[in-house]
């Protein structure tokens, strides 16, 4: 069901975390903030009930979604779930786990297929109304594992792969423009905005969002929150919506990295319908999984590149400090720091139009978006040329007029994997080698460090994997974090790093909404 509350609602005084905690059984469990393992310890305390956590996340979002925009559907199954997880909870009385994430509310990035009362939409108004084949086979693994899917989060509308150049970063058509729950003038960047923009402000537990370039990473970075880029390939796209299948990964967007780890843990694997990438990354991934490299002393040891050029330079001057502060921190927590370390041909990578990147997406775009309509069971739509007149024949539904659809229709001017696309491949895979590669391997080191979101493109184009950890907050509040970057299959390094790191700086905080300003501009999503 749609989020819709009635305008009344929206003039009552905002108390930021309506509820503080849940009673059960007289006992007391404070909900906001809480981790996986907190909630799961209160499962099996009798303190709280999924059902009851589900009840607590849909007031959040009643009380929140009008004014950040960030969720464009509740599951209305999602309570019945949760009855479900609690009965098998009664049922199994300790006699053997039930997983980390039984009972768990997971909020999913409106790319995520899942064959059930939910849409599928990207964001957009022309898939309203399709039906998926089957669920996304990371929606099959959450099920299986016990989760409870609470819903769609919104994103930058396809993408952003609409318009890259005029949609505004976190904006769609079916929710509105979504807003940085910590500034509201803030970027809450995308294109996995709803998802990070959700957990931050303790809407869901945690969820799942998709990076193709800086998806995951950069919506993270700018609310405040953990995301997690696995290698390409680690976990399956199977049922999501495409961008660049070369390029694209699904991955967790939490509060906290051990949660993180424990979403990642269920989600990875082998899938004969992504079977190529899935097949080569399965092989890396440790036997016990990887909630066992959540190590308190992770970071002794790990040699560790700094690189400041360009990325600190589009930063707020007020969080070098605390930037420097923190690689003290990793200095006294065992690494060695390796500083001011330079990337080769590192103004080519960054640049999409120049590094090969945005040719290749292109392409890839057109060919995986049409195989993906074609396996839907009905649709509004079948084709980009489809969706494209869908557009031209709805401006206002989808604000066609003002953020236009230029990137769709050079995509859909592309004729496959041609001899250009090829040569973009081969710059993309000699920048990666001479840049990223080399650094690392030449310096010995376990993980590139970086502030802020800009080295996204680095791993774009290698589909290496990365992971952002709440840094702190510049002058003016806004969020950012620091990213550990690594070669391909080196999620066990990144984990050590990046837990260790949290830990000792712990420097994530709950945004305060009571300051926003509800004006019918805000409260209307078109800011």
């Amino acid at each position: 069901m749609a989020v819709n509350l009635p305008s009344s609602s929206l003039l009552l005084p905002l108390i930021f975390l309506f509820l503080i905690f849940i009673t059960v059984n007289g006992q007391h469990f404070t909900i906001p903030e809480s981790t996986i393992e907190e909630i799961q310890q209160a499962f099996a305390e009798n303190k709280l009930t999924s059902t009851q956590l589900v009840d607590f996340y849909i007031t959040q979002i009643k009380t929140l979604n009008p004014l950040l925009h960030s969720i464009i559907e509740v599951n209305p199954d999602a309570r019945d779930q949760a009855k479900n997880a609690d009965e098998e909870r009664r049922e199994n009385q300790g006699r053997r786990s039930l997983g980390d994430l039984h009972g768990i509310p997971v909020l999913l990035k409106d790319t995520i297929g899942t064959k059930d009362k939910l849409n599928t939409s990207a964001g957009s108004y022309a898939l309203v109304g399709s039906v998926v084949a089957r669920d996304a086979s990371v929606v099959e693994k959450l099920r299986k594992a016990g989760a409870v899917i609470m819903g769609k989060a919104s994103l930058s509308e396809w993408y952003k792969f609409r318009s890259l150049s005029h949609v505004p970063n976190g904006w769609c058509a079916r929710s509105g423009q979504g807003v940085n729950p910590y500034l509201v003038t803030g970027d809450p960047c995308g294109s996995s905005s709803g998802s990070a923009i959700s957990v931050a402000a303790n809407m869901v537990a945690v969820s799942l969002g998709t990076e193709t370039h800086s998806s995951i990473i950069c919506p993270s970075d700018h609310n405040s929150v953990v995301g997690l880029k696995p290698t390409v390939g680690l976990t399956s796209r199977a049922g999501v919506i495409p961008v660049a299948p070369s390029l694209d990964t699904i991955g967790p967007v939490t509060r906290t990295v051990s949660d993180a780890v424990r979403v990642l843990d269920v989600i990875v694997g082998f899938d004969p319908r992504d079977y190529e990438a899935t097949q080569r990354a399965a092989k890396f991934i440790p036997a016990g999984g990887y909630k066992q490299f959540l190590n308190p002393n992770g970071l002794k040891g790990k040699i560790l590149g700094i690189v400041r050029n360009p990325f600190l330079k589009s930063l707020n001057e007020s969080i070098f400090p605390i930037f420097e502060h923190h690689l003290n921190t990793l200095r006294e927590r065992g690494a060695t720091v390796v500083d001011n370390l330079e990337i080769a041909n590192i103004n080519t990578i960054v640049d999409p139009s120049r590094s090969g990147e945005l040719t290749l997406v292109m392409a890839e775009f057109k060919l995986s978006l049409n195989d993906y309509l074609k396996d839907l069971i009905t649709s509004p739509v079948w084709s980009l040329a489809d969706i494209i007149a869908f557009n031209k024949n709805n401006p206002d539904l989808e604000k066609n007029k003002e953020y236009g659809q230029d990137t769709f229709i050079a995509a859909e001017k592309t004729n496959g994997i041609g001899e250009k696309e090829r040569k973009a491949i081969e710059l993309m895979e000699k920048l990666s080698q001479n840049g990223f590669e080399k650094l690392m391997m030449e310096n010995n080191l376990d993980a590139m460090v970086t502030p802020g979101s800009g080295a996204t493109s680095v791993l774009a184009i290698g589909g290496y994997p990365g992971i952002t950890v709440p840094a702190g907050y510049d002058i003016n509040g806004m969020p950012f974090g620091i990213c550990f970057g690594g070669l391909k299959d080196t999620e066990i390094k990144l984990i050590e790093i990046a837990y260790d790191f949290e830990q000792a700086t712990m420097m994530r905080k709950p945004p305060l909404l009571e300051s926003f300003q509800m004006t019918p501009e805000f409260l209307s999503g078109s800011l």
